[in-house]
């Protein structure tokens, strides 16, 4: 692939003015956040200001994915108890699941799935703040989703790809686009200026023994993702469970016992989340 066809599709991409509320929400939240005379109060007013992205907040924060089942009201309380780096996340999250819904058939509950899987994997490795670790899982494939609503006619072929030629999502799309969605998820996290270890959680889920800031991210979505594709929740585009890295599991610290207590867990949690509706 030439350069110029690659900055052409990059650019493609980035025009991500068809996906709702995302940028004028999330660019001025995030001004907010970078003054440091701003007050949780002023950013919550920018949300709720949005009222059918304020409703769908609440609603994912209020689902078992946070831990806080029927406990947070508002959307100020929310951002108390999960932090500016959740809720961001779950803006994001939010902002293209009807597009998501609507692109690629199971990938919404795929996504989720493995929100709930790195949760899992985060409190298992004794990771601080495992709410985090849950958005880089519900983000880890959004660069799919963009994908196919600013490339549609290059989605239908990979696609194609993966059904004729037995390819990984990820192989269809390196041949296809001449990168995958990790290069998407790393150009989305910079475009809406996402916190680094979201991005790096994003962007190197497939490859993270090559995160150089937050390996454990990296290392928590790589396990997560692999772990919801084992139960088959939701789907990721193809039929593969990718291959678990080693290394992953002994960075976190992980030994087969451990695994096996996080697998029982993430089933009884994908059992609760399946009988919520996020629209």
């Amino acid at each position: 692939m030439t350069d110029d066809l690659h900055i052409e599709r990059k650019d493609r991409i980035l025009q991500v003015s068809d996906l709702p509320t995302l940028p004028t929400a999330l660019e001025e939240v995030s001004r907010l956040v970078e003054d440091p005379s701003s007050s949780t109060d002023q950013i919550a007013k920018v949300i709720a200001y949005d009222q059918v992205l304020s409703a769908k907040i609440l609603k994912m924060v209020n689902s078992p994915i946070y831990g806080f089942p029927g406990r947070i009201g508002s959307i100020s309380h929310a951002l108390v108890l999960l932090g500016f780096n959740v809720i961001k996340g779950v803006i994001v999250s939010t902002s293209v699941f009807d597009t998501m819904n609507k692109s690629m058939a199971g990938l919404w509950e795929h996504s989720v799935g493995c929100a709930l899987a790195c949760a899992e994997v985060a409190k298992t490795a004794r990771l601080k703040d495992p709410e985090e670790y849950s958005v880089c899982g519900l983000l880890h494939d959004l660069g799919k989703v963009v994908a196919a609503v600013q490339l549609p006619d290059l989605k239908t072929e990979i696609d194609r790809r993966v059904a004729e030629d037995d390819l990984t999502y990820r192989e269809a799309e390196q041949l296809v686009l001449g990168f995958d969605h990790e290069r998407i998820n790393a150009w989305l996290a910079d475009h809406w200026h996402l916190p680094l270890m979201i991005r790096e959680g994003m962007s190197r889920h497939h490859t993270p023994l090559r995160a150089q800031h937050f390996p454990a991210a990296a290392c928590v979505v790589h396990v997560g993702d692999f772990l919801v594709r084992l139960f088959e929740y939701g789907s990721g585009g193809d039929d593969n469970v990718p291959e678990l890295e080693p290394k992953a599991l002994r960075l976190l610290k992980i030994g087969g016992a451990e695994l096996e207590r996080t697998m029982d867990a993430l089933s009884e949690k994908l059992i609760d989340v399946a009988s919520v509706s996020f629209a």
